[in-house]
């Protein structure tokens, strides 16, 4: 069985520049209403507001936290998405609650404390266009930013770049470099992520490969992503998708779940 990823049928938006602060990428996927197509869902290491429009007309706006393993999904209904993904560390300034308290979950948008969540009812049904225009008006004026939260932003952000070069340092390395302790790094991983320093590195190597996986050998993809070896690539390949490599591109996998949207 041969599955989709949103990123197929994603159409990257431009970000304007003063939504950039707390947006890392939107995107608007069409109307898609192929009821008999499965979804992957590889795991990811962002929070994502979704504002969903069935065909019908009717929206829903959700959150979907960090998510630390892959689920499959079959659509429900025939429908369009748009899909802002947050920044690093501004979960908490823009939802109410920190990226630890998502992770693994999809809950309504309305039901959040912070200042996304009390725009919920603008934002459910509309176009891209319409919620980047209303994002820019209700944004900047609404959302603050306190002294440590920045300076945790800016930690975080380095030990992002650090961990996702090709010569990712040790952890150890890194918390010297940055001049924190293991523990505070930790902290400002799980609140402004959602996961763990090592479970973040572990999900974008494991995306790295799924981006190249069927054109390079799994020898040399262990290679060039900091596995051990390819014994290790498909142990943690298995634990994270549900399923191993080669499976996997056969389309071995599993049976698909009802899509995780609150209703």
């Amino acid at each position: 069985m041969e599955y989709l990823t949103s990123a197929h049928l994603e159409t990257p938006v431009t970000t304007p520049e003063s939504l950039r602060p707390w947006l890392t990428e939107l995107t608007s996927t069409p109307l898609f209403d192929d009821l008999a197509q499965p979804f992957a869902h590889p795991p990811v290491a962002t929070t994502t507001v979704v504002l969903r429009t069935e065909k019908s007309g009717r929206g829903s706006a959700f959150v979907v936290g960090a998510q630390t393993k892959a689920s499959y999904s079959m659509p429900d209904e025939p429908a369009g998405c748009v899909r802002l993904r947050l920044a690093p560390g501004v979960t908490r300034q823009l939802l109410g609650v920190t990226a630890g308290e998502l992770t693994d979950r999809v809950l309504q948008l309305g039901e959040l404390p912070g200042p996304l969540g009390g725009f919920a009812a603008a934002l459910t049904g509309v176009s891209a266009a319409q919620a980047i225009t209303d994002l820019e008006d209700l944004l900047p004026r609404s959302v603050s930013e306190s002294d440590t939260d920045r300076a945790h932003r800016i930690v975080l952000r380095e030990a992002i770049s650090a961990l996702t070069a090709d010569n990712a340092p040790a952890l150890s390395e890194l918390t010297a470099r940055l001049a924190v302790s293991e523990r505070q790094l930790r902290n400002v991983f799980t609140t402004g992520i959602g996961l763990s320093p090592k479970h973040f590195a572990r999900i974008q190597r494991l995306r790295r490969v799924l981006a190249h996986a069927g054109g390079t050998p799994w020898s040399h993809l262990a290679a060039s992503t900091g596995y051990y070896d390819q014994s290790h690539l498909t142990a943690d390949f298995r634990t994270l998708m549900g399923v191993p490599p080669a499976a996997y591109l056969r389309g071995e996998l599993p049976i698909p779940a009802p899509c995780r949207i609150p209703r």
